[in-house]
């Protein structure tokens, strides 16, 4: 719509060359102006659609985190994102307090019998046993990313396509 004014008004300038000066500057600044605006929606466009592109950025935005929240719990499988905030959280928290966040996330989440358990491999699972004890602050980081690239691959796309999806968007 923006372009099509543009090209319009530049075809009118074209004509309105016997106008007094003051006319044509008036013109010139119009179409710079304009052009700005054109260029600033383009851009405001191209972000609005690679903003719900990657889960980095949906879980990087308040809204976006509560869509996929409320997206993964309308499937009953919230626990991969309740993990990736446990360990974000686990990773910022002080030194004195990892060890308790670590136990906790580890009966919560890695456990066999744990209440909401990941979907963790084998190996990855038995290398959080053996350093739970003795946390520090990269302990989850290999199984935060496989979880993380679990949801990328798995969760995301499926939220993409949601009624929940569309809702954060307007939000964005």
């Amino acid at each position: 719509m923006i372009a099509g004014f543009l090209r319009l008004q530049a075809s009118m300038c074209k004509g309105l060359s016997s106008l007094p000066s003051s006319c044509l500057e008036k013109a010139k600044e119009m179409r710079v102006k304009l052009s700005h605006l054109a260029e600033t929606h383009q851009k405001h466009k191209v972000h609005d659609g690679k903003a719900l592109q990657d889960l980095e950025s949906v879980l990087s935005k308040k809204s976006g985190l509560q869509a996929f929240h409320e997206f993964l719990r309308s499937e009953f499988s919230e626990e991969n994102l309740e993990f990736w905030l446990a360990c974000e959280d686990y990773r910022v928290s002080p030194s004195n307090k990892q060890r308790t966040k670590a136990g906790s996330i580890y009966n919560q989440f890695i456990n066999p019998d744990a209440p909401q358990e990941v979907n963790l491999d084998a190996e990855t699972r038995e290398s959080l046993l053996s350093v739970v004890d003795s946390p520090c602050a990269d302990t989850f980081n290999k199984a935060q990313q496989r979880i993380y690239t679990l949801m990328a691959k798995d969760s995301f796309p499926r939220f993409l396509r949601s009624s929940h999806c569309m809702e954060a968007v307007k939000d964005f």
